[in-house]
C-alpha cells in the first residue's frame, strides 16, 4: 500500500519524506488556507515546492464546480509539473471532467466519495485515483471500512485500473485496516504514519537493550 500525506505543510512533508516511506501528497483548498497560502501565483508555487520534496504523485484540487472551469484549472495544474494529479469533486461535471482528462492522458483523483456507486462512476470515467472519505463516514456512525471493501470487490470484479486512495484517515488503525482491506493508497496526517512506529513493548525492549549495553562498557 502506498503512503500519501494529506497536508500542505512543507515541514510535515519533509519529515514524512525523510522516513523513506512516503509515496505522494494530497492537498485541498482547506489545507492550503490552513497554511495561510492564498492567491493563484502563491498556490501554484506551493505545488511546485511540494513536487521538489517528493518523488511521487501530488494531488492538486480544482476550485471550480462547473465543467469548463474544472477543465481550465485542471489543464493549468497538469502543465505545472509531471507529478501533478488533478483532483476533481464527485459531481456530474466532475465526472465529465474526469473523462475529458482521461481521454487526454491527464491523471485524476476523484474526491469526496462516500458510496460504492460513486466509486464505480469514477472508475468508468477513467479516474486514476478515487478518494473515499473514511473518517467523515465514521463521524456519522457509518462504517467507512465497509465502503473500502465494497469498492475493492467492485474494482476486482471488473479489473478497473483506478486505485483506491483511502482518505480522511484519522488514526493508525485506519491505516492498518485499509491495508488489510486492500486499499491501494492511504492519505492522512503525519501522525497517522508515525503512529505505526509505536508500541509499548518496543519502548520497553529498547530501554532494556540500552541499559544492558551500558554494562558492556563498549
Amino acid at each position: 500500500m502506498k503512503f500519501f500525506i494529506d497536508t500542505a505543510n512543507l515541514e510535515d512533508i519533509k519529515e514524512a519524506q525523510a522516513l523513506g516511506v512516503l509515496d505522494g501528497v494530497t492537498t485541498n483548498p482547506s489545507l492550503m488556507a490552513k497554511e495561510g497560502i492564498s492567491g493563484k501565483a502563491n498556490i501554484l508555487k506551493h505545488y511546485l515546492d511540494i513536487c521538489t520534496i517528493v518523488d511521487g504523485d501530488v494531488s492538486a484540487e480544482v476550485i471550480s464546480t462547473d465543467f469548463e472551469g474544472m477543465v481550465r484549472e485542471g489543464e493549468e495544474l497538469a502543465a505545472l509539473h509531471k507529478q501533478i494529479v488533478v483532483k476533481l469533486p464527485m459531481i456530474a461535471d466532475g465526472i465529465k471532467a474526469c473523462k475529458y482528462f482521461s481521454d487526454k492522458g491527464i491523471r485524476t483523483n476523484v474526491t469526496l466519495v462516500f458510496s460504492a456507486g460513486q466509486a464505480l462512476l469514477a472508475a468508468k470515467a477513467g479516474a486514476t485515483y478515487v478518494s473515499p472519505f473514511l473518517g467523515r463516514l465514521d463521524d456519522i456512525s457509518t462504517d467507512g471500512m465497509h465502503l473500502i471493501a465494497e469498492i475493492r470487490e467492485i474494482y476486482d470484479n471488473y479489473a478497473f485500473n483506478t486505485q483506491i486512495l483511502s482518505a480522511s484517515i484519522r488514526h493508525t488503525m485506519h491505516v492498518v485496516n485499509c491495508a488489510k482491506a486492500g486499499s491501494d493508497v492511504m492519505t492522512g496526517p503525519l501522525s497517522s504514519i508515525k503512529g505505526l512506529l509505536k508500541h509499548p513493548l518496543t519502548d520497553i525492549g529498547l530501554k532494556q537493550f540500552v541499559e544492558d549495553a551500558k554494562k558492556m562498557n563498549l
